[in-house]
């Protein structure tokens, strides 16, 4: 049996001050009812002041008071166990926010220098002054504009700067800090203030990713680890908690050596008699490559689903559709057909310029290892700069995991890929130093230890927020071939997955991973799992979507002076995709609405593709014309030709995008794992990037869907978590066994059972079958002579329907 900390199934909610811990006790009774087990949290723990996530932990000692402290948190986990349920939170050990004054920390690192007992948290390169790049010009301007004045907060002297940010002053500052010449009096603190723009070149400690409010911690430092911990161990053993969620996981410096202390610490506690016993439930927010495996010996019971949202997305994706969606995203975009030119030109910008002062950071440590390393005397610094850059642009995962130790055998084959990647971009004769670099990565390296320790932590702490930030945050909003396949741990140059590798990624997860988290929706997608169901339906269409999308190009015309062919494909995709259930040209306001909607994710797209505008330079005036023309399209008098036609092909399509919507509920809630359910997305999820996919959620609608079973994404969800909690067993543990389909239609439908102690589930669903809809055939007639290899016919068990869920006695073949 699996113990009862291991949820049967999820609801993800994000809290912030408008959606409180009272706000989700509300909601419990529906929880319940829909079949839930465990709520999952996003943080819990003190953010900065009014955010709308709690990535920004500001003080990881307490919980966040916004959302109602430790009695609400307290009266919330009373309702779950009430019921029998419990709680998962997300944790974040990589870092804390740092902007606005509020982490004491921070602040006391800012005012004792190297003296504070919490310089050690922090990952800051001590050989100069922190910088701290928030001016908005550089620092002499902004004295002679008089931006910066001191003034008196609770008994101390701080520096002010744009009414925005207080910054403490040097104790022995104190007495002299009212009347002291403010050029010279900033000159002698512990940091450096700088104008934002330095940031990328300047830097001297870790931030996340590209985010200045955001500085890394050190939570290999045990001392770093026990106290941004505590919270959670008391949670733990308190009963409060059943597990958690960790952010990031490979930002940490060691996130193998992490996980396992994580999993000894919580497991060593002993927990109160009626709490649920152990062992905690502990996944990771881990991104993995295609055939990139999760290690088995880091104790965590999975990922947080990343890795089934790619593999059950693509396998919705017809094959076929490849190569003319790719000629036609050519056609319109004069940009490449193929991905991989996008994603080599954001990782060679990106690294050029967002993490210039990361990279060259990171050949200094490379540097003063070769140094140190008698047999490498005739490694330069430019040679190391050279190979260090040339592994960046091609890196396939987000980074290995060798220590100066060892590696993990399964790093080998990476860097047997990196070597093979990188030989065409390697300067003639420098191949050695690429093999020196990858010896080291894999703990085979020579020289002084601490410094090839060193090192390596810093290149891998610069491959990961490469791969994030250059191919999902800058390449994904470059390349539009079919944007339903462009998401978080996406691999958007693959179309589409075959049934075959389905079954054997989920005969592996069940074997290797049965407890790992299933999510087809998180805080963090780029679109809503039913707009990808939608846009999926359009790579069994090709040539029908080609006429329409050229069509719709004419259409446009007349108010796409100035856009960019990409921005306008990339757009008319985007309505199409996000299309609200029943919006039409009748309703002017909802259309506006929905309007309003698309010019926030245009604006978004725009910047952080980083070609036409950024957020660093936005470009105002090219913005507004992509918004006018969005607004022209959605305009009932500028575009009723237009707005016709989409909600026709909207509407041609419905059938299929819904069958494609069903297919990825009942695979989350059948196939081996824990399904988990993110906020609202129970009914369409026709959301985008986030802040759209965290808009307040209107359960009233949703409790009424339930309990009238008025919705067919509501109720199938109702239906299979009922079954869950009916053989928890079965589903927890239960072996995974394909069935196999032949036919006319063998390619169209997936089949399997899940089988444990003489009872199975069989799930059978309709895979790419937009053919039943769009060439309106008879149901029937379509599925031929389509049966499983049991003799049942296809025809006979989905009839209409998409989806085929039933129990019965395990048949033993």
């Amino acid at each position: 049996m699996i113990p009862p900390t291991t949820p049967r199934a999820t609801y993800r909610f994000q809290f912030h001050k408008d959606f409180t811990f009272a706000d989700a006790e509300a909601l419990v009774p529906y929880l319940d009812a829909l079949g839930i087990s465990h709520l999952y949290a996003s943080p819990i723990t003190t953010a900065r002041s009014g955010s709308t996530h709690g990535y920004d932990v500001v003080d990881p000692t307490r919980i966040n008071p916004e959302l109602g402290g430790e009695d609400a948190f307290r009266s919330l986990v009373a309702a779950l166990r009430a019921r029998d349920m419990g709680v998962i939170i997300d944790i974040v050990p990589n870092h804390m926010g740092v902007a606005g004054g509020k982490n004491a920390w921070w602040n006391d690192v800012l005012t004792h220098g190297e003296a504070s007992e919490f310089a050690r948290y922090f990952d800051i390169d001590r050989r100069e002054k922190l910088v701290l790049p928030i001016l908005g010009d550089p620092l002499a301007e902004t004295i002679a504009s008089s931006a910066l004045k001191v003034e008196q907060v609770a008994g101390r002297y701080v520096l002010e700067a744009y009414g925005e940010h207080r910054l403490p002053l040097r104790d022995e500052d104190q007495a002299t800090a009212a009347t002291d010449d403010i050029a010279a009096l900033i000159d002698r603190q512990h940091y450096r203030l700088a104008s934002w723009r330095v940031a990328n070149d300047e830097l001297n400690w870790r931030r996340f990713f590209t985010i200045n409010d955001l500085a890394g911690l050190r939570a290999e430092d045990p001392i770093v680890f026990d106290a941004t911990h505590a919270l959670y161990f008391r949670l733990y053993a308190e009963g409060l908690i059943d597990g958690v969620r960790v952010d990031h996981v490979d930002g940490l410096t060691n996130p193998a050596g992490y996980c396992r202390q994580l999993r000894a610490r919580l497991d060593a506690i002993e927990r109160p008699a009626e709490a649920p016993a152990g062992p905690a439930y502990i996944v990771i927010e881990k991104i993995l490559a295609g055939g990139e495996p999760l290690a088995k010996d880091w104790a965590v019971d999975g990922t947080s689903g990343y890795d089934f949202m790619e593999q059950v997305t693509a396998l919705l994706h017809a094959p076929g559709g490849a190569e003319p969606l790719a000629n036609l995203w050519a056609d319109m975009s004069g940009r490449s057909a193929d991905f991989a030119p996008e994603e080599l030109c954001a990782r060679q910008e990106l690294l050029a310029w967002q993490f210039d002062a990361q990279h060259r950071r990171c050949v200094e440590a490379f540097v003063a290892l070769a140094r140190s390393t008698p047999d490498c005397d005739g490694l330069t610094r430019g040679m190391l700069h050279r190979a260090i850059e040339r592994l960046l642009w091609v890196f396939p995962v987000y980074r290995t995991y060798g220590t100066v130790e060892a590696a993990p055998s399964a790093d080998a084959r990476i860097r047997e890929m990196v070597r093979q990647r990188v030989a065409e971009f390697v300067p003639p004769g420098e191949d050695m130093v690429v093999d020196r670099i990858l010896s080291w990565l894999a703990g085979e390296g020579p020289g002084n230890a601490p410094l090839a320790a060193e090192a390596v932590r810093k290149f891998q702490q610069l491959s990961a927020p490469i791969a994030a930030k250059a191919v999902e945050d800058t390449a994904f909003y470059r390349y539009g071939r079919l944007l339903s396949r462009n998401d978080v741990g996406f691999e958007a140059a693959r179309m589409s997955l075959d049934i075959d590798a389905f079954h054997a990624a989920m005969t592996e997860r069940a074997r290797d991973w049965p407890s790992a988290m299933l999510a087809t929706a998180t805080h963090d997608h780029k679109r809503g799992e039913d707009v990808r169901a939608r846009l999926a339906v359009l790579s069994e269409i090709p040539d029908l979507w080609r006429s329409r999308g050229e069509h719709w190009f004419e259409l446009a015309a007349p108010y796409a002076d100035g856009v960019d062919p990409a921005d306008t494909y990339m757009l008319l995709q985007t309505l199409f995709g996000a299309w609200p259930t029943n919006l039409r040209a009748a309703n002017p306001e909802a259309l506006s609405e929905y309007a309003e909607r698309i010019v926030a994710w245009q604006e978004k797209a725009l910047r952080e593709a980083k070609l036409r505008s950024s957020w660093e330079a936005p470009d105002e005036a090219y913005e507004t014309r992509c918004h006018d023309l969005a607004r022209a399209l959605l305009d009932p008098q500028r575009s009723a030709a237009f707005l016709g036609d989409i909600t026709a092909l909207v509407d041609l399509v419905a059938p299929a995008a819904e069958a494609n919507s069903l297919a990825q509920v009942a695979l989350r809630y059948t196939v081996p794992g824990v399904p988990d359910l993110y906020q609202g997305t129970e009914t369409d999820d026709l959301s985008l990037v986030d802040p759209d996919n965290r808009r307040p959620v209107d359960y009233l609608a949703r409790e009424q869907m339930l309990a009238t079973a008025s919705d067919s994404k509501v109720a199938l969800i109702a239906r299979l978590l009922a079954l869950r909690r009916q053989y928890p067993a079965l589903f927890a543990g239960g072996s995974y066994e394909p069935i196999a389909v032949a036919g006319a239609r063998a390619e169209h439908v997936i089949a399997f059972n899940r089988v444990h102690d003489g009872k199975a589930v069989r799930c059978v669903t309709a895979l790419r079958s937009a053919g039943r809809y769009v060439d309106e055939v008879d149901a029937s007639d379509w599925w031929a002579d389509t049966a499983l290899s049991s003799g049942e016919t296809i025809a006979d068990l989905l009839g209409t329907s998409a989806v085929s869920v039933v129990v019965m006695d395990a048949v033993v073949s």
